[in-house]
């Protein structure tokens, strides 16, 4: 994960889906790029929203953090 840029809060709730066309979530630390995924349709998957942290959120989720492994690694969460 070395080598990638490191973003603010504010500049990942900026990619929501509906600020701007990029959808990102961060889990731990890592921000991943959920743009092309059919289940992030306008930055919403069921109750959670895009452009945030969802570390905490995960374990509410029906499956486990090995979902993030579908995804590109885009930056890291400052």
């Amino acid at each position: 994960m070395n080598g990638l840029p490191s973003y603010t809060r504010s500049q990942l709730a900026l990619r929501n889906g509906q600020d701007k066309p990029e959808i990102w979530v961060a889990y731990f630390g890592i921000i991943y790029d959920v743009t092309d995924s059919r289940l992030w349709v306008n930055g919403k998957h069921y109750e959670h929203w895009a452009g945030q942290d969802l570390t905490e959120e995960i374990s509410e989720a029906p499956h486990t953090e090995d979902v993030f492994e579908r995804f590109s690694a885009v930056g890291l969460l400052k």
